[in-house]
Order: C-alpha cells, then sequence, then structure tokens
C-alpha cells in the first residue's frame, strides 16, 4: 500500500486593495486628475494592487448650487477611505477664504493632517531661474493645523472709522514637538542637517516657544543638528544658496511661503505636490499638486500634470507601496527628459500627450 503524497501548494498573495476619494475640483484640476488617475491604475497591475477610487463632485460648482464646498457629511463620507487625492481648487467669482475654509481646510483638521510635506527637485528638462544651479533636493515640513491659520480672532466695527480685525497665532507645545520630531526622522533618513525657521527676534512669545521646544525635540534624535534661521534670512539664503538646505521645519505661515519659494527656485511651481499627512494613519491622509485651478488655461487640453502625479506617487508612497511610487515618478521624469514637455515648460505638448508619454513607461517594467 502507497502512501497518499500530498501536494505542495504554493500560498497565493492578496492583492492589496485601497479606496481613495477623488476631489478634482475646479478649472485644470479636471484635467489634470484624470491623468494621474490613468497612471496609478496602469501601475496597479504591475505592482500588484487595486484602487476603487470614489469620485466626488465637490468644489466650486458644489458651491454654486449648495452654498457649500463639500456635503455637510463630507468629512464622515471621506473618512472611511484611504486617502484623498485632491485637483485644485478655486474660481474667480467666490473668495478664496471660503474655497479655503469651506474644503482643504477643514479636511486637513478633522483627520490630523498636521504635516504638509513638500519636496522640491529640480526636474529634467526644468530650469532654475538661479543662475548656476542645476541640481536641488530639500524637503519643507510645514505645520498644518494651528500656528498662524487659527480661527481664533475676529471683527469688529465692521463699516465704520474703528473697525478693526484681531487674528491670533495659536502654538501649542504638543503641536511644536510632534511637528519637530516629524521633520528630525526625516532629517535622519537623510543628511542629518535640519533648519528651523523663526522670527524669535521680533515675535517675542510665539517664536521663542517654537525654538525651545524644537530644540528641546531635536536634542532626542542623534545625529541630528538644527540650525535656527530667521525667516527673512532664510528667505534670502533659498535663493543665494539653495544648495546649503536639506530638511525646514517651519510653522504654518512661514512653511506656506518657504515651500512656494523653494518650488520657483527649482523652476516651477506647477510641478510641485503637497502631502497633508496624518502620521499615524488614524485619518486619511490627503495629496495635491501645489498649482492653482489656473481658469485662464481650463478646458484647452495644455495643463501640466506633473504636480498631480507626483501628489499620486506620494499617495503611494504613504500607503505602503513604495516601489509603485519611485516608478511612477521615473516615469513621468523620463518622459521630461526625453523632450516631452507641456508649454509651461517650453514644450509644445498637450496633457493627452505628455499622459500618453508617461503611461507608455508605466507598463513597462521598472
Amino acid at each position: 500500500m502507497t502512501t497518499p503524497v500530498t501536494p505542495v501548494t504554493t500560498p497565493v498573495p492578496e492583492t492589496r486593495h485601497y479606496t481613495i476619494d477623488v476631489i478634482a475640483g475646479d478649472g485644470i484640476g479636471r484635467e489634470v486628475m484624470p491623468a494621474a488617475l490613468r497612471c496609478v491604475d496602469a501601475l496597479a497591475p504591475v505592482h500588484g494592487f487595486t484602487v476603487d477610487w470614489r469620485e466626488r463632485d465637490w468644489g466650486s460648482d458644489h458651491y454654486r448650487a449648495h452654498s457649500r464646498m463639500m456635503p455637510a457629511d463630507g468629512i464622515e463620507q471621506l473618512a472611511s477611505g484611504d486617502g484623498i487625492l485632491l485637483g485644485a481648487v478655486g474660481a474667480p467669482d467666490i473668495p478664496d477664504e471660503v474655497t479655503l475654509w469651506g474644503l482643504l481646510i477643514p479636511i486637513r483638521r478633522e483627520f490630523f493632517q498636521y504635516v504638509n510635506l513638500r519636496p522640491i527637485r529640480i526636474l529634467p528638462g526644468v530650469t532654475s531661474p538661479l543662475r548656476g544651479i542645476d541640481e536641488l533636493d530639500l524637503v519643507v515640513v510645514r505645520e498644518n493645523i494651528e500656528g498662524e491659520y487659527s480661527e481664533v480672532g475676529g471683527r469688529l466695527y465692521r463699516g465704520r472709522p474703528e473697525e478693526m480685525a484681531v487674528q491670533e497665532s495659536v502654538f501649542t507645545r504638543a503641536g511644536v514637538a510632534r511637528i519637530a520630531r516629524f521633520a528630525a526622522e526625516l532629517a535622519q533618513r537623510r543628511s542629518g542637517r535640519l533648519v528651523s525657521a523663526t522670527k524669535s527676534n521680533g515675535i517675542i512669545h510665539t517664536m521663542p516657544f517654537w525654538d525651545e521646544v524644537v530644540e528641546a525635540t531635536v536634542s532626542e534624535h542623534p545625529g541630528v543638528t538644527v540650525e535656527k534661521v530667521l525667516i527673512d534670512a532664510l528667505a534670502a539664503r533659498m535663493v543665494l544658496k539653495p544648495q546649503s538646505l536639506d530638511v525646514i521645519v517651519a510653522s504654518n505661515l512661514f512653511g506656506d511661503i518657504l515651500s512656494d519659494l523653494a518650488a520657483g527656485a527649482a523652476g516651477s511651481i506647477g510641478v510641485a505636490p503637497s502631502a497633508n499627512l496624518n502620521p499615524e494613519k488614524t485619518h486619511p491622509s490627503m495629496f495635491e499638486p501645489v498649482h492653482g485651478s489656473a481658469p485662464d488655461i481650463a478646458g484647452r487640453g495644455v495643463a501640466n500634470p506633473v504636480g498631480t502625479m507626483w501628489a499620486a506617487a506620494m499617495m503611494l508612497d504613504h500607503l505602503g507601496e513604495a516601489a509603485a511610487a519611485r516608478h511612477l515618478e521615473s516615469a513621468f521624469e523620463q518622459a521630461l527628459a526625453d523632450g516631452t514637455r507641456t508649454g509651461d515648460l517650453g514644450g509644445t505638448a498637450s496633457t493627452e500627450e505628455f499622459t500618453q508619454a508617461v503611461l507608455a513607461r508605466c507598463t513597462a517594467a521598472p
């Protein structure tokens, strides 16, 4: 009697699945968003994951119809997802404070997205306006939910000669410490050099407090040195010696300004991405290009989708799909290097032509 042989089977790994909310928004957001989604869909089978896109028609059209940028239960609708991809928001007929405080800021705060991460690199085919700068690789870590962008304050005596406005900055020990910790850990993985933006010689309470908490927090991270630099001097240094910078940690307002300045130094704010991170992943994080809705070119098919593609790559990296993220970055960098560029970068390619060039590289072996 022979002993039956049990066949050996190799378990098939489960496909990783993600649910992502898509807010294309306004203007060119509706043109660059489909380009990024198509690239992620092309990468998914190559890297063994799937994505369920939940498209939300929120933004300025929603505001015109409902007097709200998103539904009253919008946050609840987003809460069950794994991430949020945002195109662009803004319209000439709606005040910017309405579009910002009606959509982006509530999402950032309700989901505790306290890190705004802005990587800055000079991409192939992009020329820095700064003389002699061919390479640049730095990261701005911006505190994203408190600081100067608080709701504390108000206006009195509207329309009268005595009218006044008061705006309070809010800095908490927990808030400063957690952003400093994130920046220090990032610096540990890079050069070990961290610059902290401050203005403690002029802003007498919040900025010395910022300095104290940043220094104490960074001291807990071996191999990381922190350099305290006044914001005005740092802005000049960004132009004169940008390559002396690696990781910058800054408050909400300072980080907002510095990151756009750095993107300009790298040649184009139009290709820059941004990540609004909840590092603990207890809530979904949100990823977006830095450019606006650009109503002057909307609908012409000429918008540059690189910023949204790069934001999608940051999303993939945050989800744990690091190989797919690098693949997507390499795909749009190779397309640029090979001369396929939209008009804002001196090329002649349409949004669709550039997207096709990137897609061809997404489906190829990484």
